[in-house]
């Protein structure tokens, strides 16, 4: 008996100065620090913005028939260049880093140029964009608060073409039109303040080719044209964004 309780105190000792010397050890380090916040630009939301910039036409006129009976062909082709200013509205929601939207965007313009015919001579053709539009769907990628993204779908123009005389600048025939196409374009955007964002932005419009009356002064027939169009324009944009500046996000450090 005595023998037994000798073990067990040894044991009882034993333990506690196991226990003691455990409390001396320093507190267990952690790997890795707990998860903190914090915050990233969020594209995501309505805008609505203005823009201005340039752009350049290109046509090319083509004789079809004329009000004289003379032969068909080409008249040349020309430039039509000048300044534009619009403005645009959409909305865009981000998923992780891309950024998808859809955006409609009109604008004035004053896109001018001529050429001497190659069947007239001196008589020039003169076509000007005087307006133009865009409805288009956008994809891209946000690095925090800079924005690259390509659009494309459709576009519309407003025409306005002349006949003029080589001899007193007179108007021998004119015509207008609103002719619809396609467009793509790319561009990039800052957010630079709350809610604010500025950017550059290029698009390709193709407005295909088409038939064209030109009437004189009188409102007769002069001749149909098979005029064909290219546009390129080149822009700055300035959005306001409806919503906050940015949306927080788990980030470990």
């Amino acid at each position: 008996m005595r023998r037994v309780f000798v073990g067990i105190a040894g044991a009882v000792v034993s333990s506690l100065s196991v226990q003691a010397s455990a409390a001396d050890l320093p507190a267990r380090a952690y790997s890795t620090a707990p998860a903190m916040m914090s915050s990233i630009y969020d594209w995501s939301g309505f805008y609505i913005g203005i823009n201005g910039g340039g752009g350049s036409a290109h046509n090319c006129w083509s004789l079809v028939a004329d009000a004289f009976g003379d032969l068909p062909g080409s008249e040349g082709c020309h430039d039509a260049t000048g300044g534009t200013v619009g403005g645009q509205i959409g909305y865009r929601w981000q998923s992780a880093n891309w950024v998808f939207g859809v955006e409609g965007q009109g604008n004035w313009a004053n896109f001018k140029g001529n050429n001497v015919s190659l069947l007239f001579g001196p008589d020039s053709n003169q076509s000007r964009v005087d307006r133009f539009g865009l409805i288009t769907g956008q994809v891209g990628y946000a690095l925090d608060n800079v924005l690259f993204y390509v659009k494309g779908g459709a576009a519309v123009t407003g025409n306005k073409y002349d006949a003029i005389s080589g001899i007193d600048g007179s108007t021998l025939g004119s015509a207008s039109e609103t002719r619809w196409g396609g467009a793509i374009g790319a561009g990039a955007e800052l957010g630079f303040a709350p809610n604010w964002s500025v950017g550059v932005e290029y698009n390709h419009l193709f407005m295909g080719t088409h038939s064209v009356n030109l009437t004189d002064p009188t409102g007769a027939f002069l001749e149909t044209e098979s005029i064909s169009q290219d546009v390129d324009i080149g822009l700055v944009r300035l959005n306001y964004r409806f919503g906050g500046w940015g949306a927080p996000v788990t980030a470990r450090y």
